[in-house]
Order: C-alpha cells, then structure tokens, then sequence
C-alpha cells in the first residue's frame, strides 16, 4: 500500500533496519540504523518486529504526505517533528489520516538523529539480507538513494491500531547526558604505550565536520605509536577506534568498509554506540575502557530490558 509522499527530504533520510549481519566476511559493509536501540523502540511502539525498516532521519528532517491512514512512532533525537503544525511526541504511537503532513525542523538540541517506524513496516525490496540503504554501494532502501522529493514509500498489511503506546521515561536515553563511551581494548592495543592509553582516556574529543555514517573523524590530543600506525589490513566493525599517524582517533560507524590498515585502540561497546551515533559535528565526546566481561553484561542488559518493553507493549496493546 502506497503510504508516504516525499515532499522535501531533508537533509539525509534513508531506509534502514538493523543492517547486513553474515555478510562482512565478503566485503559486503553492514550498514543499518546508526541508533539501533531507537529504531528497535519505534518498531515496537508500532507493533513490528523491531529489525523492521524505518527512515533514518539526520539533522535536519523531511516533510512527508501520508496517503492513507496509519499508525505512527517516532523516537530518538528531538527534530522537532509537527503534524499538521502540531507538535508531536516523541518515544509513543499516534495515528496519522490520509492527507496529514509530517514536518521536521533542524537539530538544535541534544542528538541529531529520529527514526520513524510504521505499522507494517516499509515495503522495499531486500536486498543482501536487508532493507538497509547503502548509500557507498548503492543498493538497499529506494534504489540505494538517500530519499528524495516525489518518492512514494509503501508499506505492508498490520493489524496493529493501539495508539499512546509510550516508551517510559526512565527507558528513555538522555543523549545530552555527559557519559563516556566505553571502549574494550583493541586488537593493537599493545601497539601503544600505557602513558598514551591513559592519555586517551582522559582527553577530549570534538567530533569534526568531515564525520559521516561512515566513520566519526575525532580532534583533541594526538596518540602517540611505538613504532607506527600501519598494519597488514584486518577486520573492521562499528565502534572501532583507529589510530593514524597523526594520532587522530576515527570511530567506524554503520557504513564503515570491512578492513583497515590504521592500528585500532579499542572498539565502543554496542551498549553505546546509539549515544555515540546521536552526537553531531561540534559536539565533545570521552572514553572510558571497560573489561569485556563487564561490556557482555551491560549488552544482557539491554537485551533483557528491550524484552520486557516488548512484552509490556503486547500487553498494553491487547
């Protein structure tokens, strides 16, 4: 069913789910939300499995027409999203008619990244395993394109028509909250003095212009190698912190390529990599290394908090 018209599409609005999982080892990037606890949450205040596609809103949103009557979430950053002019909750279902126009504004708060889920899930051809667009290779989401004006967005049958379905406030992130990134060591770790790693816990880091889904390009103080920043080119994954040779940190995010030959300090825990995809050029960020183990719990956590919340919601919604 034809749901969504594309008036303006903002600055970067994509298709994307929870990425390409098995596929990296052919060189095949993972791509997927870079908040994936947001697009998880969206999905189910809408009653869809939560690896289902949203649009993946970043800085500043688009304007869209909806076509028929629906169901409605959207969660992560404030954007200042309007319906018919009326502003809009976030983290909770709400119906939309045929004819509402849904506005967003500009980023000007904490975080800079919504997703919007709809009951039904957006219809788009899967690709590799996913709906996910990949803007670099060109294929996933509307034609491996970020969306643009005139797109029609379809989506599939639901049953599902609770509305008020809120995600509580305790649940909610709080992207302005000042907390490290919490990082294991990497598998070049040994490839920098103790002096430094303490150096890097403890400076800051401005997140720079040139940052994208690809990779967060950091500034602050330079990391120092024993020897140098090269390596015979190994696996890479999100929330990997490359070195260089001007001692620059780079975080690889959603769309980061499969290998690299820049040593790597550590690798942000998934727990915080939502956090660290919420933040925008300009914004200071720090790291803290943590044990695995710990990493492991934290990720359990999660997990078992994203279960109860869907339970609740299937309750709520009976």
């Amino acid at each position: 069913m034809e749901f969504i018209e594309i008036i303006k599409p903002g600055l970067m609005s994509t298709i994307q789910d929870l990425g390409r999982a098995n596929y990296q080892k052919y060189g095949i990037s993972a791509s997927g939300a870079m908040d994936k606890f947001s697009l998880r949450i969206s999905n189910i205040l809408v009653g869809n499995d939560d690896e289902e596609a949203a649009i993946e809103v970043t800085l500043m949103g688009p304007h869209l027409k909806f076509l028929e009557g629906g169901i409605i979430a959207i969660t992560g950053a404030d954007i200042g999203a309007k319906l018919n002019r009326k502003h809009v909750p976030l983290w909770t279902s709400i119906k939309v008619e045929k004819g509402d126009e849904l506005t967003f504004g500009f980023a000007t708060g904490y975080g800079c990244r919504a997703y919007i889920a709809i009951a039904g899930g957006i219809d788009v051809p899967i690709v590799i395993g996913s709906k996910s667009t990949s803007l670099r290779a060109g294929f996933g989401g509307m034609d491996g394109k970020a969306l643009q004006s005139k797109d029609i967005i379809s989506i599939g049958n639901s049953m599902y028509t609770s509305i008020g379905r809120i995600l509580p406030t305790e649940y909610r992130p709080n992207f302005g909250e000042d907390r490290p990134m919490r990082f294991i060591l990497g598998p070049q770790a040994d490839e920098f003095k103790a002096s430094e790693l303490e150096k890097f816990c403890t400076s800051r880091y401005k997140v720079l212009n040139e940052s994208d889904r690809m990779g967060f390009r950091l500034e602050g103080a330079a990391i120092s190698h024993k020897v140098g920043p090269d390596i015979i080119s190994d696996y890479i994954t999100m929330g990997s912190i490359q070195i260089p040779g001007n001692g620059q940190p780079i975080v690889l995010m959603a769309d980061c390529q499969m290998t690299g030959g820049y040593t790597k300090i550590g690798v942000v825990i998934d727990v915080d990599l939502p956090y660290l995809a919420q933040k925008k050029p300009g914004d200071v960020i720090h790291f803290e290394k943590i044990e695995i183990e710990e990493a492991q719990e934290l990720y359990k956590k999660r997990e078992r908090l994203l279960s109860l919340i869907k339970v609740n919601n299937k309750m709520a919604s009976k």
